[in-house]
């Protein structure tokens, strides 16, 4: 029996006009062939940081096999995801797949365990937060245009890459933060509020696409099974039900289809509980979701427990694996040695970076800077870089 045919969404109410957009930090001319957050759509693509993503671990270190995720396949899933739902809802596709292409681009090499590296190594020196990185990407470090820093971005998709988990007022005070308080106080984020609805749709995919492409990794690289699955709320029951509605299905097609099947289920629960929401408070202008209480776009109770329930699954079988931690051991060695090495002797840096350590004007100023190096690195970069400066293999083998 045929399906339905597509029917364009009407536009929601609430949703965010490109035309209407606040612009801007540096007035720059409109494009004749794009709206504002296609144009930032592009920039991110074109950014040498988002390049960088394709060699960036997620779970699994970039060099451990090519079937696995890197934050570059997760970012482009998220983004696939974000821009069908806010299709389907009638928001603005465009804006909500540019926030989602940005949201890792300032995450470092390793994964967490980087991220949790340089927390430490930058804990007395002004501390380190991915989502305050991905800004400082966007806003100061990518330099690709003659006219300013960054990439100059619509005030829409810097509010969404700031805000997009929720009002970050209670963040201000962290050292970590600085470069987004410093920033905010010329060109105001709206700090207190919520972000769009666009924002909120790139953070609900985020969440969609790492518990599915995590439980498909895991799967893959043999650190649990679907029979073991089979036993978890939500992937569950879909498991059991893919496999009634297609017996004899081997088990590769039965993870994938499962898997396939859980990604609907969760945006269609997303989209249920959100326009359940938006009746329920009169929501009825972008306006009126930044002033909510509470997010938009969520999920449901039920929803929201089973996948809690899930991500408990994931902790104790993949996360906490000893072979991922074994991996996360390594890692967090590896730029912790840099980073001191780094420090100590700048002059050992390229050229361009060791001059702007000692063009900073204090320890603080020169961490950063550091910081900022390690951030860029690629997982494959990094490990070449650290053996390099410690190992002396090198030094018979020719190579370096």
């Amino acid at each position: 029996m045929p399906g339905t045919a597509y029917q364009p969404p009407v536009a929601a109410p609430y949703a965010e006009d490109a035309s209407k957009s606040r612009g801007r930090r540096w007035p720059e001319p409109d494009s004749r062939t794009r709206t504002p957050f296609a144009r930032d759509r592009d920039r991110i693509i074109h950014a040498s940081a988002f390049r960088r993503l394709k060699e960036k671990t997620q779970v699994f270190v970039a060099h451990e096999g090519d079937h696995f995720r890197t934050r570059l396949t997760h970012s482009l899933e998220v983004a696939q995801i974000a821009r069908s739902i806010a299709k389907a809802m009638g928001l603005d596709d465009d804006l909500a797949e540019t926030i989602a292409l940005a949201h890792d681009i300032g995450h470092p090499p390793f994964g967490h365990a980087g991220e949790d590296e340089l927390q430490d190594c930058m804990e007395t020196l002004g501390g380190f937060d991915h989502n305050v990185q991905t800004f400082r990407v966007i806003t100061a470090l990518e330099k690709r245009y003659p006219h300013f820093d960054g990439l100059n971005l619509t005030w829409e998709t810097l509010e969404g890459v700031v805000k997009h988990n929720g009002p970050v007022i209670s963040k201000l005070a962290k050292p970590s933060w600085r470069a987004i308080v410093d920033y905010n106080r010329d060109y105001d984020l709206g700090l207190s509020t919520w972000a769009s609805a666009e924002a909120q749709v790139a953070a609900l995919a985020d969440d969609i696409a790492y518990n599915n492409h995590d439980v498909d990794d895991g799967v893959q690289a043999g650190l649990f099974n679907m029979t073991e699955l089979a036993q978890v709320p939500l992937i569950g029951p879909i498991i059991r039900q893919a496999h009634d509605d297609l017996p004899g299905l081997d088990g590769r097609l039965l993870r994938l289809e499962a898997v396939r099947r859980m990604i609907g289920a969760m945006i269609a629960d997303v989209m249920t509980e959100t326009r359940r929401r938006a009746e329920e408070e009169g929501v009825r202008s972008a306006d009126d979701v930044r002033a909510m209480t509470r997010a938009l776009v969520a999920f449901s109770p039920d929803m929201a427990e089973d996948l809690a329930r899930l991500r408990e699954f994931l902790m104790d079988r993949m996360y906490r694996h000893y072979r991922v931690n074994r991996t996360r051991s390594q890692a967090r060695r590896i730029l912790r040695e840099m980073f001191q090495l780094f420090l100590a002797e700048p002059d050992v840096l390229p050229p361009l970076w060791a001059g702007r350590v000692h063009a900073a004007e204090d320890k603080s100023g020169q961490a950063q800077v550091v910081c900022d190096y390690i951030a860029g690195m690629t997982d494959r970069f990094a490990i070449e870089e650290h053996r390099k400066l410690f190992h002396l293999d090198i030094w018979t083998s020719g190579a370096g």
